[in-house]
């Protein structure tokens, strides 16, 4: 979806982290990164689940860039073009 404000195109996209469970070690760097709730521990707290996907402040991925078992993906350049093209 998108509008237009002040002529600029706007698009709505649906940002925010994915976890690879499989990849994902359990090591809380990313719990300990994102003070807006993101991410929360498993119900048994061995490894990190998304919460709050939305709660992701659009653009930022820095926590994906701590991760270490690079567990932790955004939506790529690609998707958001065709967002855009969709939109």
């Amino acid at each position: 979806m998108s509008d237009i404000q002040d002529g600029v195109r706007h698009i709505e996209i649906e940002w925010g982290p994915t976890i690879d469970a499989g990849a994902c070690t359990g090591c809380g760097t990313c719990i300990d990164f994102c003070h807006n709730d993101v991410y929360r521990w498993s119900e048994d707290e061995s490894k990190v689940e998304v919460a709050f996907k939305t709660h992701c402040v659009t653009g930022c991925s820095h926590c994906g860039t701590l991760c270490e078992a690079e567990a932790i993906s955004f939506p790529t350049l690609e998707e958001i073009k065709r967002c855009r093209r969709e939109g």
